[in-house]
């Protein structure tokens, strides 16, 4: 089954890419809790474990949450609503959720539990209290301090890298390019439509001129879509280089040095230099001078982006990093 997007010209112009902490923090739970696989954050998951088990105890609205989640189905969008800006603070998002009618949430709990299981009656008081929006809202608060914040200048540096390499690619490219490699489920056909994969009925949706909203999160929590006409169309995906390997291939970290083995790694998808002091927990100068190195080795190479310079690595330094790519 699949649900089509018509897009127009007018829709391509009011088209962007934002972050959202507030989605990464409902994906995060989303692992915690067990309904998706951690991936590549499998480590972190295991140190974040005991802390969520924590917060379980001390917030009755964090398991009445985590009962709702069902994969590629519909999910109750008041506890995580697309962001109305492009960066906006956690503070700004939770706002959104707290101003959300009880009529509205009851609504959408009652259209996310058809067709699973009856919760226990502990959760369902929860789920139909007349205070369901702020024990959601405080579970996601806590969430949020506990577990997301602490690792949040790592994740945004990988979401703005993604969101730097997408928007450019659909301003310069098309849509095509953008979507390429967004998610196996979602494909740009050329008659001017995104095509999604899903377990829900076939739908079509018309864009109208507003454009779509692209959000990309850091654990692989795969598609999730706003298509309902309260929020900005959306569509939450993987952002890229949350699974760059960091094992150091055999002799390049006695060639050029751990670190600058570390920075050619990461650079597998290209990044800006503040953006590497994040993912990697550097200093500016440290990496700058890394930065420097690799450039004039050949190994690294950038290109201006608005203010900033997007550094990515060139053909010698990817065969350094996988000399295999070279071998016909």
């Amino acid at each position: 089954m699949v649900y089509l997007i018509e897009v127009t010209p007018q829709d391509v112009m009011s088209s962007r890419f934002a972050i959202s902490p507030l989605i990464v923090t409902k994906h995060a739970l989303w692992i915690l809790s067990g309904k998706k696989e951690a991936g590549e954050w499998q480590a972190w998951a295991g140190r974040m474990r005991e802390p969520y088990e924590r917060l379980l105890l001390t917030h009755p609205g964090l398991s009445a949450l985590v009962t709702l989640f069902r994969d590629r189905h519909y999910n109750a969008d008041f506890p995580a609503p697309p962001p109305i800006g492009v960066n906006s603070p956690f503070e700004t998002e939770l706002a959104v959720v707290r101003a959300t009618p009880v009529a509205q949430a009851h609504d959408e709990i009652t259209k996310n539990l058809e067709g699973m299981p009856r919760p226990s009656e502990s959760v369902r008081d929860v789920l139909f209290s007349p205070d369901v929006v702020e024990l959601f809202a405080e579970a996601i608060r806590a969430m949020w301090e506990e577990i997301v914040a602490p690792a949040w200048p790592r994740f945004h540096a990988i979401l703005e890298r993604d969101v730097v390499h997408r928007a450019g690619r659909l301003a310069t490219y098309g849509w095509a390019a953008a979507l390429d490699d967004l998610n196996p489920r979602i494909r740009w056909r050329p008659d001017g439509v995104i095509e999604v994969r899903a377990k829900s009925p076939d739908e079509n949706y018309r864009l109208d001129g507003r454009g779509l909203l692209f959000v990309p999160t850091v654990f692989p929590a795969g598609v999730g879509s706003y298509l309902e006409n309260r929020w900005p169309y959306a569509i939450s995906y993987p952002a890229r280089g949350t699974g760059i390997p960091h094992e150091t291939p055999d002799g390049l970290t006695g060639l050029i040095g751990r670190t600058r083995t570390l920075v050619l790694l990461e650079l597998a998808t290209p990044a800006t230099t503040t953006q590497l002091v994040s993912l990697l927990e550097l200093g500016l100068g440290t990496v700058g001078g890394h930065i420097a190195a690799l450039r004039r080795a050949g190994l690294v190479t950038g290109s201006r982006t608005g203010r900033g310079v997007l550094y990515h690595r060139t053909a010698l330094g990817d065969s350094l990093v996988d000399p295999s790519g070279l071998r016909p």
